[in-house]
């Protein structure tokens, strides 16, 4: 009990340590989660909108890229028989 100031510089240092470790892990996080919801927006609105993107993207090509099939498919059977197999 000779030096009664080191218990209180101990619980500074120590609560300093706890407020630096929460501190970060909270920014951590912000920062973790942040990133998830911007790559996830890019992700849905390029699927969405793809020629503010740049165009490209997996939306882009959906319609075939080939001048004799491209467009819609055409049914090979009718309506009876697509059930019935």
């Amino acid at each position: 009990m000779s030096n009664i100031s080191g218990a209180f510089v101990q619980g500074a240092e120590a609560y300093g340590r706890f407020l630096e470790v929460f501190i970060d892990g909270h920014w951590w996080v912000m920062a973790d989660s942040l990133e998830n919801i911007g790559k996830t927006t890019k992700r849905l609105g390029a699927n969405a909108y793809p020629h503010l993107y740049g165009g490209g993207g997996a939306s882009a090509g959906l319609r075939g890229s080939s001048p004799d099939t491209s467009g819609y498919a055409i049914p090979q059977k009718d309506i009876e028989r697509r059930f019935k197999d």
